[in-house]
């Protein structure tokens, strides 16, 4: 059959009397009917489903990338530990180096003993007014004393071995009156702990 002849046979159909139209026209329209009823199908029910199926893969890949950062978290938790147990290992070091408050007399002693170990002449020892941390006091001292370049480097190399902490600091060296001598002046800063529920000292200060 032509498209002619098939379009006159279309233009022909008794749209009252479907009966009577030939078989071509009536298995085209019932394929056509059941496009029509497998496009609405896909539309209304099996579109939303493939998009909620996108969503739900989404979030899928979210879960499992949280899952591999919690994991590789929970592995490195050892490391953690070990890392947390150093740093306190450490610290309780830093710690057992700050004198107690009865301790302090004797450190200071100890550096005039290394003074003297050192063949150095003390001009002044002054202590200054303490300043008051965190959870430590700091007492700095003053000091001048006078010798040779070669005594003095081996006077601070003996206050730095010192089991306590001693900080040297704002260290100034000049030609001492003396011939040959030097004049070291400097502030010695040493630490201890500070006494629960002790006031802060006078002229102390964070």
């Amino acid at each position: 059959m032509s498209p002619r002849e098939i379009l006159e046979q279309l233009q022909t159909l008794d749209m009252q009397n479907p009966g009577a139209w030939p078989r071509w026209v009536h298995i085209s329209a019932c394929v056509l009917l059941a496009l029509l009823i497998v496009g609405f199908g896909v539309y209304f029910l099996v579109q939303p489903e493939y998009e909620q199926l996108g969503q739900e893969q989404q979030k899928e890949v979210g879960l499992r990338q949280e899952f591999e950062n919690k994991q590789q978290k929970v592995a490195a938790l050892d490391a953690y530990k070990a890392q947390l147990e150093e740093m306190q290992h450490s610290f309780g070091d830093m710690l057992r180096q700050l004198p107690s408050k009865a301790e302090v007399a004797n450190l200071l002693n100890d550096i005039s003993q290394t003074r003297i170990a050192s063949n150095l002449q003390e001009e002044l020892f002054q202590p200054q007014s303490e300043i008051t941390k965190d959870f430590y006091v700091e007492m700095p001292n003053r000091i001048t004393v006078t010798g040779g370049y070669h005594e003095m480097g081996q006077f601070v190399s003996g206050v730095a071995a010192l089991p306590r902490i001693v900080v040297i600091d704002e260290i100034d060296i000049k030609p001492a009156e003396k011939k040959g001598t030097l004049r070291l002046s400097a502030l010695a800063k040493t630490y201890r702990y500070q006494d629960a529920g002790a006031p802060a000292p006078a002229g102390g200060g964070k």
